[in-house]
């Protein structure tokens, strides 16, 4: 039923009710005036109008349930029309609402289907793309922007990646002109962003291998006109610009090459064309763009394009400037004499190197760090020895095997720099001598740039080595005599005087006036200062000894703990009475082999060192064998030495800051030339006013070891 009728059978009803209750009317009117508001009138005007008003209300429910239905049907019918349309488009669409930051996917009816929050609903797109979308949202949300579209990726399902198109924009806005929703319309461009990738592949395939081609490469459109030339053609022809060429729509006739040729019957035609370019030097053939003079050789294949139809679209050259070929099979021609007499040149220069080296003694080296190997021959081009890496170490003296691995290590890493060495081997000459052989070598590059091998010369150096090993040896006999020499003449002069003037100054005093009583002090000290005279000339003559090697070291058995106590209390004989001396002694037996009275000269005089610093306090000595080592220490609280006397403390005649010596000046430069002339090492360690502790480690190597069970 259509609105009109409605409307109609809607007056009819009015006009019915009307004629109904018009008999109350009449009869009203017939009445008097005077008694139309008694209750019986106004009963049935109150029926009539209460009657009329409720067909108005039925008439109003029917319009409007008729009007519901009617919108209903019309969403419906849209409903299904978005939904074809969004199928056949693949179309999605989805709002976000800024308020709650949520998403909500539409069905095609409007209805909401799902409810996602952020992080949900980047599941379905790339990532860093999802970042962007949520970027164009917010300024959508805060009314920097109005509507956006993007292209994102969704994700990976498969290793298939789709994509997407989305458009953004308003939905609707609340009462403050806020934005209430976002509307997003997805369309699915997955089938179009493939076929564009196909495209733009196949494209690019076309442009590498048309520009890429180690061939020239030309394309002539259907009219001739030069359309595409590849940069190998560029070179072949000399032109400098290729967009200019093209640009100037060069015709195949007007190419000197294939003007003989009819482009509509070139189909799979091979050429091969000599021509002159000055020959063609005219305007008709244009070719102020060529760079080329003089002949030019030059094969191509020129092959026709058909479309579909049957219709010529193009034809493609292939082809090559074979003229540098020409040329050089021609250049070969002249060369083949000239190289013939450089061979006999050559060969003859090979014969002279090789009768020089017969008699010269020496010999071509090569080596090849591919193959770890190294020849050796006097005549070029011919290996009389080939050594391994292993042989050649073997062959060398074990001072030198060292040397031979590292400049054989070197070689192996392709070191640029030139290789010089001098070797000492294992082999002899007639006269009984090691041979020392001279290398000089170089690095030879192949083609590539890269080493390839080391080629040089080795030479007999014996002679010159043995003369200049005779010559260094004589040298250094002599600065050790001369230096003996004037270490003796400076110690002499430098510190003898002292004592010496003392005892002279106190004899000469007897000769003047004196009180006898002062006689004994006078004999005390030249007493005093002759005994240290006496004493210094002793260290200095046996240090010159020592310096000499004229001291001889004797090796013997002998048990040390016997011995230790000894030493430690003769060194000890002029301690002061306020030190306290203690020994440690911790072995019953201890049996090794070793020159005691050195060793026992070493520790007696370190304990008088001792003594002589310490004033008060306590000496402690002690030792102890382990692994193979003897270790001796001397322990005082005497003044110590500063940190900076402490690190020369064994020169000789050593001061300290205040310039006193110490001791004698010649006691621990004395001890540490014996311990290290046995083969063992002296520390000190110190402190200024609080104390030394001096240790020797000395290799020996115990037979009998016994220990105390009661260390006292």
């Amino acid at each position: 039923m259509s609105l009109k009728k409605l409307y109609n059978f809607s007056y009819r009803i009015i006009a019915f009710v009307i004629l109904l209750s018009s008999p109350g009317m009449i009869q009203a009117q017939d009445s008097l005036i005077g008694n139309i508001f008694d209750f019986d009138h106004v009963i049935a005007y109150t029926g009539a109008i209460m009657l009329i008003a409720i067909f108005v209300l039925l008439f109003y429910n029917r319009l409007y349930v008729y009007r519901e239905h009617e919108v209903i049907n019309l969403h419906k019918s849209r409903n299904a029309r978005l939904a074809l349309v969004m199928q056949a488009g693949k179309l999605s669409i989805w709002s976000y609402y800024p308020e709650i930051r949520h998403y909500k996917i539409l069905s095609a009816s409007g209805e909401t289907t799902e409810e996602y929050n952020p992080v949900d609903f980047s599941h379905f797109y790339n990532r860093d793309d999802f970042e962007q979308m949520r970027t164009f949202i917010f300024d959508i949300s805060e009314g920097r922007r109005l509507t956006s579209t993007l292209n994102i990726r969704g994700a990976s399902v498969d290793n298939c990646t789709p994509y997407y198109e989305i458009h953004l924009s308003i939905l609707d806005r609340d009462h403050k002109g806020r934005v209430r929703r976002i509307l997003g319309v997805q369309h699915d461009i997955t089938d179009l962003h493939e076929k564009k990738a196909s495209t733009n592949a196949l494209s690019m395939r076309y442009e590498t291998v048309f520009n890429s081609s180690l061939i020239d490469m030309l394309y002539y459109d259907k009219n001739g006109v030069l359309t595409d030339i590849n940069d190998t053609a560029c070179e072949s022809f000399g032109i400098r610009n290729r967009e200019e060429m093209l640009k100037e729509k060069f015709l195949f006739k007007e190419n000197p090459l294939f003007n003989h040729i009819d482009i509509n019957e070139s189909s799979q035609t091979h050429t091969t064309t000599i021509v002159d370019i000055s020959d063609y030097e005219n305007s008709r053939y244009r070719i102020k763009n060529l760079q080329k003079k003089g002949k030019m050789y030059y094969e191509s294949t020129i092959n026709s394009v058909i479309n579909q139809q049957g219709e010529m679209e193009g034809i493609y050259i292939a082809g090559r400037n074979v003229s540098e070929m020409v040329n050089s099979f021609h250049q070969q021609q002249e060369g083949a004499i000239a190289l013939k007499e450089a061979t006999e040149q050559i060969q003859e220069y090979v014969n002279n190197i090789n009768y020089a080296l017969r008699i010269s003694d020496v010999r071509l080296v090569n080596y090849y760090p591919k193959t770890y190997t190294t020849t050796i021959s006097n005549i070029i081009g011919k290996s009389q020895l080939q050594l391994s890496q292993l042989r050649c170490i073997r062959l060398a003296t074990p001072r030198f095997r060292r040397a031979v691995s590292s400049v054989l290590n070197r070689m192996d890493h392709l070191t640029q720099k030139d290789i010089e060495q001098t070797i000492e081997t294992e082999i002899r000459d007639q006269q009984g001598r090691q041979i020392c052989l001279m290398f000089n070598l170089v690095p030879i590059y192949d083609e590539n740039g890269k080493i390839d091998h080391y080629f040089g010369m080795c030479r007999n150096q014996t002679d010159m080595v043995e003369t200049e090993r005779k010559l260094a040896i004589e040298t250094r006999k002599a600065q050790e005599a001369e230096l003996l020499k004037e270490s003796f003449l400076t110690n002499m002069s430098y510190e003898i005087r002292t004592p010496l003037t003392t005892v002279l100054g106190f004899a000469e005093l007897f000769e003047t006036d004196h009180d006898e009583a002062d006689e004994a002090v006078f004999v005390e000290e030249i007493k005093k200062n002759t005994s240290t005279l006496l004493r210094l000339i002793n260290d200095i003559l046996f240090l010159s000894k020592l310096d000499a090697d004229m001291v001889e070291f004797k090796h013997n058995d002998f048990d040390f703990a016997e011995y230790f106590d000894a030493y430690c209390q003769m060194g000890w004989s002029s301690v002061s009475p306020s030190v306290k001396t203690s020994i440690e002694n911790p072995y019953e037996h201890l049996v090794i082999n070793g020159d005691i009275e050195q060793l026992g000269k070493a520790i007696q005089m370190l304990c008088a060192n001792s003594a002589f610093f310490t004033k008060e306090g306590n000496i402690r000595a002690k030792y102890e064998y382990r692994r193979g080592e003897l270790a001796i220490s001397i322990e005082d609280t005497g003044g110590g030495v500063d940190a900076e006397t402490l690190t020369h403390v064994f020169d000789r005649f050593v001061r300290d800051k205040d310039e006193r010596l110490c001791g004698t000046g010649l006691d621990l430069p004395i001890i540490e030339s014996l311990v290290k002339k046995m083969g063992g090492t002296i520390e000190m360690q110190s402190e200024l006013r609080k104390g030394t502790t001096v240790w020797i480690f000395l290799p020996c190597y115990a037979k009998k070891v016994e220990k105390k069970r009661t260390i006292i």
